[in-house]
Order: C-alpha cells, then sequence, then structure tokens
C-alpha cells in the first residue's frame, strides 16, 4: 500500500507559518507523498500552456523579450464575497488569487523548457525582483447605489466583514522576470471582486512591427488563452479587410473548445488532480 496527502491552501498565512508547516508535513511524509494542491493548476487550458508553449515550432523564436511588449493575467469575479467576507478578510484578494492561481500562470508561460514534463528545476519565480508599492494598485469595491441585489452591497456592507477593514478585493502588480529571456518584459498580475464580468485568461501582446508601411493603421498582435469562461485560444492580427479597397482590419484565428470539441467533455479540475494522485504524478502540483 501507499499513503497521500492533499493539502490545500491556505497553505499558511505567510512565509513563515508555509514554512513551518512544510517542515511539520515533511517529517511526517517523504516530499513523494505530500500534493499540495492549486485547483487551477488542473484547469485545461492553464495546463494547455505548456503544450502551446513546448510543442509548438512558431511560437519558440518569438517568446521573449525581442517580440514580447507585455503579458497581462488576469482573474475577474462579477460577485462580491456574499456572506464569505469573514473568511476572505483574512486573506484578500492577493493570498487567496494573485500569488497562487496567476503565479503559478506566470510560471508557465515565463520558465524555461523543462527537461521533461516531470522535472522539477523550475527556477523563474527566483528571478522576479521584490515588488515595489509604486507599481501595485489596490481597490476595495463598493455598492451601487442603483444596482440590483447584491450589486448594492459594498464590501463593507458584509456583516462578516469588520467596518473598518482595509482588506483588497482588487490587485494588480507588475512583475519583472531578470533573466535574458524577459529582461524589461512587464508581467501584469490583475485580480478581483464584483467587476464587470467573470474571465481568467493570459494575454500576450507582441511588439510592433518595425517598418511600417500601413500608416499606423495595424494593432499588436496578441496571443490569448482564455481559461474560463468558454475555453479558447485565439490569436489577434491583421488582414487585408474584404472587398476592393486596400486596408488592413484586426481578425482573429480562433479555437473555441466548445466548437472544436463540442462533443467532449472537459474534466473537472478538481477531477483530473486527484486521478493524479491516485497515478503517483506531481506534475500539477505545487513543490
Amino acid at each position: 500500500g501507499w499513503n497521500r496527502v492533499i493539502v490545500e491552501k491556505p497553505f499558511g498565512r505567510d512565509l513563515q507559518s508555509s514554512e513551518e508547516l512544510s517542515a511539520h508535513l515533511s517529517s511526517l511524509f517523504s516530499e513523494d507523498q505530500i500534493y499540495r494542491i492549486d485547483h487551477y493548476l488542473g484547469k485545461e487550458m492553464v495546463q494547455n500552456l505548456m503544450v502551446l508553449r513546448f510543442g509548438n515550432r512558431i511560437f519558440g523564436p518569438i517568446w521573449n523579450r525581442d517580440s514580447v511588449a507585455c503579458v497581462v493575467f488576469t482573474f475577474k469575479e462579477p460577485f462580491g464575497t456574499q456572506g464569505r467576507g469573514g473568511y476572505f478578510d483574512d486573506f484578500g484578494i492577493i493570498r487567496d488569487v494573485m500569488q497562487n492561481h496567476l503565479l503559478q500562470m506566470l510560471s508557465l508561460v515565463a520558465m524555461e523548457k523543462p527537461a521533461s514534463t516531470s522535472s522539477d528545476d523550475v527556477k523563474v519565480l527566483k528571478c522576479i525582483s521584490p515588488i515595489t508599492l509604486c507599481d501595485v494598485v489596490l481597490g476595495q469595491y463598493v455598492g451601487d447605489p442603483e444596482g440590483e441585489g447584491d450589486a448594492k452591497l459594498g464590501y463593507l456592507d458584509d456583516p462578516t466583514v469588520p467596518k473598518d477593514s482595509c482588506t483588497p478585493t482588487f490587485a494588480t502588480a507588475v512583475l519583472y522576470v531578470h533573466n535574458e529571456r524577459w529582461d524589461g518584459v512587464p508581467f501584469i498580475l490583475r485580480c478581483g471582486k464584483a467587476l464587470n464580468e467573470r474571465k481568467a485568461e493570459v494575454r500576450l501582446q507582441f511588439t510592433d512591427v518595425p517598418g511600417d508601411i500601413f500608416n499606423n493603421q495595424c494593432q499588436r498582435n496578441e496571443l490569448v488563452v482564455r481559461v474560463q469562461p468558454n475555453e479558447a485560444v485565439y490569436a489577434k492580427m491583421m488582414s487585408k479587410k474584404p472587398g476592393v479597397y486596400f486596408s488592413p482590419e484586426e481578425t482573429e484565428l480562433d479555437l473555441t473548445y466548445g466548437n472544436r470539441y463540442r462533443d467532449v467533455k472537459l474534466p473537472d479540475a478538481y477531477e483530473r488532480l486527484i486521478l493524479d494522485v491516485f497515478c503517483g504524478s506531481q506534475m500539477h502540483f505545487v513543490r
């Protein structure tokens, strides 16, 4: 037989408590028995990031600071805490979303090619310099007097939230990876509650085409991986507008999973991760 233990966030409150918890677990179990689960690593499009990067020849030469202007990671929820504010207030949006889900996606986008899909040797986070206050925006949602239902309620209107709480429900941070591949490229992490839509995506915006011959009519190319809702990969690019006139317009090469894989059931993130535990695979777990 075998023993395997699954641990889910919050994995400690800060670095010290996280390391203390890791040390305690290590005294009871070996590292290959410990599965620190982040359900985002079980999502279809997050897992697809590695295949898109390392399974396609066309992306290798342009996946660097010479071609990429910026990378934006977005996590938006249209609802507030809805009575869960007591839990949320202890952690805030940075601990709840940014330091796990968004950093995991950043790692998959920015890391160097591993020796194999099971390699432990991923060091990209060590190349990120400490974030300064001038590169951070924090916010807390308020109610809309003209809204309906929960939209009228702000964060401080949640009865489980302390009335003097300064806990952020929105955060944007700009990170820089100081290595040869990414030096100077901003990695922008954005997340928040009670926003205008539900969306999680990774967006790579590429640099302008040098030597413009179209009188500034061309937009920058973008590669977008939409994690939720409606999983998709699409590239925004320029094409000639159909007709007699010679003018460019922005269009999309679109792989929407709901269309291409209409008859395929995508497993739930936890479903595939728990299967990985039974199979003894730590590929999609935090180490």
